[in-house]
């Protein structure tokens, strides 16, 4: 049986009371070492100091993962595997206080036990802060910032940023905005939202892709790419806080959101201005309202943020959303002229001409002096009639080609039979 004086390595407890033996079996490469909240895959084999094994992830085959700093493991293993390079494989020697303590675990791991874990680090990415977990938005906190209070929508900020695309550096400033209007600014959707995510002076990694990426064609970068940003949060001040805002509270914020949005799309903002109607919707999307005045100024708020995101997306050729943004108006209003209007015309640009006549249709029942209605209704029966034609000569073409093949099938193939009766005529009248 090993005892723990027999142990070699270096001792990383953080206050070096021998808590914690590292030895290094084989080396890592690169400098790369896993940072707070990075998610971490490795194999290991642990066993007892008398040698007993009582777990192994490589007798299962499969790689164990968790994230740094968060004690989902033993305080050896956030404290060991973020000394590791990838590749490293080392013997972690961990005393009771660094592990299972006192109490042990299960009926493997009895109390105050010494454990011997022999650790390979394959990899480690940052932290997944995306909205939906698809790792477009990856982060690793180089320095943790102060306190816990993060900025919101609404909230001026001021940050420093370094954007480098295949190590290329394309994006380097120190730039002021507002949450929520970071697009004026050519803050990229994924760096907004993760900037939301930081405390004042946080210094960290991120990496971007996929929808993270809108806003990246200002910088020339191709859709598919993958950016690094390095950012640092110097200050911001108190954005709005939704979670504890009462019914009065959002009406009011509801109608200043408004107001700036109206100012956006007459400057030709159509995103942002999109993204203030949004925010609206969901501010009133469920509300309790005690007066009717109250439910009357929610109601009008609703469908004018509907409508007129409806129109946004119009302006940004985003017609699917468009329909949608005009059929929840609708529900709202059933008789909404410009949302008819608006949504007809995203039916043509969508190709969808019955639908769209029958939109157009409605208008005029609310307004048969509209001109333009009627002018699109002629224009989608000139699109039906030309997509009838197209459609009547491709049937033609593939009745004709089945009547060719058909004809072709038809002709009769002289059988090996008729072959050898002809042959022996042919005999017989030479004899």
């Amino acid at each position: 049986m090993t005892t723990d004086s027999e142990f070699k390595g270096e001792d990383i407890s953080p206050s070096k009371d021998g808590g914690i033996l590292k030895e290094i079996i084989k080396e890592g490469f690169g400098d790369d070492q896993p940072l707070p909240n990075d998610k971490v895959f490795v194999h290991y084999v642990g066993t007892l100091l008398d040698g007993t094994k009582f777990d192994s992830s490589r007798d299962r085959n499969q790689k164990f993962e968790f994230e740094i700093g968060k004690g989902a493991v033993i305080k050896a293993w956030d404290i060991g595997v973020a000394t590791m390079k990838r590749g490293e494989i080392c013997r972690l020697v961990c005393k009771p206080e660094y592990a299972y303590g006192e109490t042990g675990s299960g009926d493997k791991i009895g109390p105050d036990a010494t454990l011997i874990f022999e650790v390979e680090l394959f990899d480690f990415i940052g932290d997944d802060i995306s909205d939906g977990k698809d790792q477009s938005i990856l982060r690793r906190i180089y320095k943790r910032g102060e306190g816990w209070a993060k900025p919101s929508d609404g909230s001026p900020v001021e940050v420093t940023l370094k954007g480098t695309h295949e190590g290329h550096v394309f994006d380097e400033r120190t730039v002021k905005f507002t949450i929520g209007e970071g697009f004026l600014k050519n803050i990229l959707e994924g760096l907004e939202y993760a900037i939301t995510r930081m405390t004042k002076g946080e210094h960290c990694q991120l990496k971007l892709k996929s929808k993270a990426l809108f806003g990246s064609d200002k910088f020339n970068i191709p859709k598919n790419a993958q950016v690094e940003y390095i950012v640092t949060l110097l200050n911001f001040e108190k954005g709005v806080d939704k979670y504890s805002m009462s019914e009065a509270d959002k009406l009011e914020e509801s109608e200043k959101l408004k107001k700036r949005a109206g100012e956006l799309f007459k400057d030709g903002h159509y995103y942002v201005a999109c993204k203030k109607y949004k925010t609206i919707t969901e501010y009133l999307k469920s509300g309790n309202y005690e007066s009717d005045s109250d439910k009357k100024k929610a109601h009008e708020l609703k469908l004018t943020a509907n409508s007129n995101m409806g129109l946004c997306h119009l302006k940004l050729n985003q017609h699917a959303e468009c329909i949608r943004a005009c059929d929840a108006a609708l529900e709202l209003d059933s008789k909404n002229e410009k949302c008819l209007f608006r949504r007809g015309q995203s039916q043509i640009a969508m190709n969808r001409y019955e639908e769209a006549i029958k939109d157009f249709q409605q208008v005029l029942k609310l307004n048969p002096s509209n001109t333009a209605a009627n002018q699109h209704i002629q224009t989608c029966r000139e699109h039906l009639k030309a997509y009838q034609q197209q459609e009547k000569q491709l049937y033609a073409k593939i009745f004709a080609k089945m009547a060719k093949d058909s004809e072709k099938t038809n002709v009769q193939v002289p059988s090996s039979e008729d072959k050898t009766n002809k042959e022996n005529t042919n005999e017989t009248t030479s004899s």
